[in-house]
């Protein structure tokens, strides 16, 4: 994707978010903040060799916030010609004027915003052209149906590149921004026997292109676990210890992010309520927040709100040590912001000892379900019921017996936290929150 001179500098949102601001105040607003981007991207897919899509991206947008005393308006525009943003501007105010005042409304606290900016490294376009593009969806999809003759049909290979520059003003004297790159390869692949057909897809994520993984592996390890899959068959319903592999089992802590989330919190809607200080997992289970990572994939230097990321160690020895919070949710739960307006920052799970090696997880998991995809939205934020459609793996003796299909594993999230039996060794980085292979000593496997 090339670089443009939008996207090559933050010079113009900056000017565009101070002009906000100055007219915000100019209305008469108290206090005031202003978010610029604009983004533009590229993706392409093929199917069984084809062009299926070729799509550039491109957004741009403005977001105005206002507070008059406790009173708050917002508004928001896609135009950022200079008439366009006094009109949001205005918008913004003329809401605020007719709201109800908020007691907790108003700007992060001055204390909390980043005054040093760090270069994270998360910026490198990538020079691709839509030829290109399609050329490596191609070889990737291509991997994959080499892999076997059963591997005979396809869901597309896919490639995508964008870039994204935001600036973030406020009339605390906060302004700064930055730009950031994602890139991606993806392949999802059908396998076919006697028995029927089985899907199974892979994918690379980096904000470096070099960073990714070579096209071809991406292809052939969606078609070699779409293999893997054929012959798969329902269990008879028991109780028995799952496991869930990294991809699936980043979910499982993505509820548990959304349990002691501020708003959750106050709104006293998390079966986590009230839980900071208390035992939440097993006394080897940390859990650590480093924003800073260079290249991290939800690296950032700052909140959406101008407070400064920091590095914290959020669940210490299983001990849950606060809430992941904005200032908003803070000040209505009488604590301090976090850093996290707007969501967590390279979340690492990791046992205090190390994790186990594949061939040791899979022995202490011993005999009972490996589980490598999840289907449905069985979760119940409130009381942590869990119940989910799954597929994987059945395993005796340490070893995989045969695939899984048209399953169901039920729980209680914070009872399946406490019987965390092992960690794997297996960290997978593509997401906000890297977690290892995880086992539960024991879950309800609903099946024939």
């Amino acid at each position: 994707m090339p670089s443009t001179p939008e996207l090559a500098g933050s010079g113009q949102l900056t000017d565009l978010v101070g002009r906000a601001l100055e007219e915000a105040r100019r209305q008469g607003a108290s206090e005031c903040e202003a978010d610029a981007s604009v983004s533009r991207g590229l993706s392409v897919s093929v199917r069984l060799g084809e062009v299926d899509t070729v799509e550039y991206q491109r957004a741009r947008g403005l977001a105005v916030t206002v507070y008059f005393g406790k009173r708050k308006g917002s508004a928001s525009t896609a135009d950022l010609a200079p008439q366009a943003v006094l009109e949001t501007v205005a918008k913004a105010c003329a809401i605020a004027r007719y709201t109800a005042e908020d007691p907790y409304a108003g700007l992060v606290e001055p204390a909390a915003l980043a005054r040093d900016i760090p270069d994270l490294d998360l910026d490198h376009p990538w020079e691709l052209t839509p030829e290109q593009a399609i050329e490596l969806a191609r070889s990737c999809e291509a991997a994959g149906l080499a892999v076997d003759a059963r591997v005979s049909n396809s869901e597309g290979g896919s490639v995508g590149s964008q870039r994204h520059s935001g600036v973030y003003g406020n009339s605390l004297g906060f302004l700064a921004g930055y730009s950031s790159t994602s890139h991606s390869l993806s392949c999802s692949l059908i396998a076919e026997d006697d028995a029927g057909m089985q899907r199974d897809h892979w994918y690379s994520v980096a904000r470096d292109p070099a960073d990714l993984d070579a096209a071809a592996e991406v292809g052939r390890i969606a078609g070699e676990r779409a293999l893997a899959r054929l012959g798969a068959r329902r269990l008879t319903t028991r109780k028995a210890p799952v496991a869930f592999t990294p991809d699936v089992a980043r979910g499982l802590i993505g509820h548990f992010i959304g349990a002691i989330r501020g708003s959750s919190q106050y709104r006293k809607a998390s079966f986590l309520l009230g839980a900071a200080g208390s035992q939440v997992f097993p006394a080897y289970l940390q859990m650590h927040e480093r924003p800073h990572l260079p290249k991290g994939l939800a690296s950032s230097p700052f909140d959406q709100e101008g407070a400064a990321t920091h590095d914290r160690e959020l669940v210490r020895d299983g001990v849950l040590d606060g809430y992941v919070l904005g200032s908003y949710s803070a000040r209505r739960l009488g604590l301090k912001t976090t850093g996290n307006a707007g969501g967590i920052h390279n979340l690492i799970v990791a046992a205090s000892g190390g994790g186990l090696g594949p061939a040791e997880f899979l022995a202490r998991l011993g005999r009972g379900l490996l589980v490598t995809e999840l289907l449905g939205q069985g979760v119940n934020g409130v009381t942590g019921d869990y119940s989910r459609g799954a597929s994987g793996f059945w395993v005796e003796h340490g070893a995989i017996q045969h695939p899984v299909q048209e399953v169901t594993i039920a729980g209680n999230l914070k009872s399946m936290y406490l019987d965390i039996a092992a960690v794997g060794s297996d960290t997978d980085a593509r997401g906000a929150i890297r977690t290892p292979s995880l086992l539960i000593s024991e879950m309800t496997i609903a099946g024939e």
